[in-house]
């Protein structure tokens, strides 16, 4: 059996709306055909973030994608769904999980930021009613406007830098303000998070040296004791890298996530997970994600 904590679905009435979710990612039947033939016990269904927005208003874009993942999960019992919230107003966000929680849904999916923006402290209530809920908070590359957007404008560049460089930052930030020690919440980061695993040794040495300069606060732990906090998903990568990640969020905080509809070599992904042995790849495949989400 094989669980997949990276899936995508996007409602035909959003991917319309947009300019580049089309296709496989708002075909309902394509994603369960996967689910079945990759023999996937549990999925997570997250959210891209994408354009939409701008064309139907965040609240509508909301109200269009929960009420949709809703059917899916009364539909497919092997999908775990993560709802969107309004992140510009978090007055009420308690009530909002306690009800959407009732509807099935495990998990809140989030941008790494919003509008070119980190904005931390502004979501410091969506993470406390998360820890009350006992619910899962993903969080995917800001799509939309991502770090770097206004001087590196290229179709390329943008999905392999900036994206990276947006959910990276984004995780720093969780780690600087304190977020990860205040707030009891599973955090699951896309895409092995960006370029943190790279960054292990250079976090904790530059923390040090900046720490006997009294230049940065003291964070009571090296940047990579606190990391080990958050959970990871591999979205396609390759063995090379979940190697870094491994080396830094430590096996039980690894989650394979297939992307789906993005990547397209599944087999050849876990046949490379091999070479872990099989009790780690057992872990990363399959026993972490069951026992996240119990």
């Amino acid at each position: 059996m094989l669980t997949d904590a990276h899936i995508h679905f996007i409602p035909e009435e959003i991917s319309s709306c947009t300019s580049f979710f089309k296709g496989a990612w708002s075909n309902k039947q394509k994603l369960y055909d996967f689910i079945d033939n990759q023999n996937i016990e549990k999925a997570l269904l997250v959210y891209p973030s994408t354009d939409a927005h701008l064309k139907l208003g965040i609240k509508e874009e909301i109200s269009i994608y929960n009420k949709s993942i809703e059917e899916v999960l009364k539909e497919n019992s092997k999908i775990i769904g993560a709802c969107l919230v309004d992140v510009e107003d978090l007055s009420d966000v308690y009530l909002q999980l306690a009800e959407l929680k009732e509807k099935g849904f495990k998990a809140i999916s989030i941008a790494s930021s919003y509008k070119g923006k980190f904005i931390v402290e502004e979501l410091k209530p969506l993470f406390e009613a998360a820890e009350k809920q006992n619910m899962a908070i993903f969080i995917h590359p800001q799509t939309i406007n991502p770090i770097g957007f206004e001087r590196l404008k290229d179709p390329l560049l943008m999905p392999v830098l900036e994206y990276s460089f947006d959910i990276s930052a984004c995780l720093g930030l969780l780690m600087t303000s304190g977020v990860l020690e205040e707030f009891n919440v599973k955090f699951i980061f896309s895409s092995l998070a960006g370029v943190i695993p790279y960054l292990k040794e250079r976090f904790d040495r530059i923390y040090n040296m900046l720490r006997l300069r009294g230049i940065v606060k003291d964070l009571k732990s090296n940047p990579s004791d606190i990391l080990k906090k958050v959970y990871v998903d591999t979205s396609g990568a390759s063995l090379a890298n979940i190697k870094l990640a491994l080396n830094l969020f430590g096996e039980e905080h690894l989650l394979w996530g297939s992307d789906y509809p993005v990547n397209p070599d599944i087999e050849g992904n876990l046949q490379e997970l091999e070479e872990l042995g099989p009790e780690t790849k057992q872990k990363i495949t399959q026993d972490n994600l069951l026992t996240l989400f119990n």
